[in-house]
Order: C-alpha cells, then structure tokens, then sequence
C-alpha cells in the first residue's frame, strides 16, 4: 500500500461514523458511474414504487420476510439432500 493511501486510510478512520460511512457511500458510487447502469435502477425504483403506492405489491417487515426465507432454504437444502442420499 502507498504512504499516500496508508496517510488518507488513517484520517477517514478517525472520521466519525456518520462521516465515514458517507465517504464510503461516495466512493462505492464512483465505482459504478455507468449511466446506462444508474438509468436501469433509477426506473426500477419508479417502478417499485409506482407499485407499493398504488397498492399493486404489500410491503413485508423485514423481519418476517427473512423468516420465509430461511425457511424455504431450508425446506429446499433438506429436499436436495434426501435426493443425493437416493443416489
């Protein structure tokens, strides 16, 4: 690693939370500055929401929505393994 990298990795790591957090933010997006790309997700936005304020979908807590999740994981790992014991 440079001593200039090292030298601005170790003044954002004295920023504040919040800070550092929104420097990361800043920096992941200038990773991702294809407009095509940012034009895709900035119309599937409108369109997801277009739907939840039209009532078209019904939002889920999060919380409960992992839940099923990790159950139909679960139901799926334990069907695929009875099927490689058949084997």
């Amino acid at each position: 690693m440079s001593s200039n990298l090292e030298t601005l990795e170790a003044e954002a790591l004295q920023l504040p939370v919040a800070d550092r957090a929104r420097l990361v933010e800043r920096i992941i997006a200038s990773l991702d500055a294809d407009p095509e790309v940012e034009e895709a997700w900035a119309a599937e936005v409108e369109r997801r929401h277009a739907e939840v304020e039209s009532g078209t979908v019904t939002l889920r807590p999060g919380p409960e929505t992992l839940a099923k999740l990790k159950a139909g994981h679960n139901v799926a790992s334990s069907r695929l393994g009875r099927a490689m014991e058949a084997r």
